[in-house]
């Protein structure tokens, strides 16, 4: 399984870092997983709501080629929706680039996840029309506002749709993730190593 988190200024920490460790730490556990911070542009780093500077592995342009093995996963970061004038996941919704990009990976075939107010922008590229997502609390009505079949549930599982709500959430998403594709072994063993206690099961398709 290959994970490509799209980065974006304004982006919450946790929402990325926290599945990034996990996919990383199932791939050293010998699991076919592997995450990459990537951008839409060139960029060495990427500054996130809290002010954490992140560095960035590469662009989505250059993501794992599709016969490599394994899903190609493109799991989406939230952060700042609320006020569209400051970076943030608002901000990038307005810009369209990032909605565009999600748009074209799901087209090819791919996995894509929204962690947080991620999945606004998953709703603003339209791969949740029709489908089951949960979002931020305080987007759910924004979220009920697009043609996604919202479900108040810590996680979403819709197939090659995928959401989680507030982020310590996306901490569930990639451990479900990794026990869906890697298998319930080494996620149990992920979820032992971080010494986090997995909290709920997803609503699934």
């Amino acid at each position: 399984m290959n994970v490509d988190i799209l980065l974006y200024d304004g982006f919450d920490e946790l929402d990325a870092v926290g599945p990034y460790e996990v996919f990383q730490t199932a791939g050293a556990f010998g699991a076919d997983c592997e995450a990459r911070m990537v951008t839409l542009a060139d960029a060495e780093s990427v500054t996130a709501s809290h002010g954490l500077r992140v560095g960035v592995d590469g662009t989505l342009g250059d993501a794992h080629d599709p016969d490599a093995g394994g899903p190609n996963v493109l799991l989406v970061p939230g952060g700042g929706w609320s006020d569209s004038s400051k970076s943030g996941a608002g901000m990038e919704a307005e810009k369209g680039a990032i909605p565009e990009a999600v748009a074209a990976h799901a087209d090819r075939g791919g996995v894509v996840a929204g962690v947080c107010t991620g999945g606004m922008l998953l709703a603003r590229a339209g791969v949740l029309d029709g489908r089951r997502a949960v979002t931020h609390a305080s987007a759910l009505d924004d979220l009920r506002a697009t043609d996604a079949v919202v479900t108040e549930a810590r996680f979403v599982d819709d197939g090659d749709v995928l959401t989680a709500g507030g982020v310590t959430s996306g901490l569930d998403l990639a451990l479900h993730l990794v026990e869906r594709e890697c298998g319930a072994d080494v996620a149990a063993r992920v979820a032992g190593e971080i010494e986090y206690e997995r909290r709920s099961e997803p609503v699934e398709k």
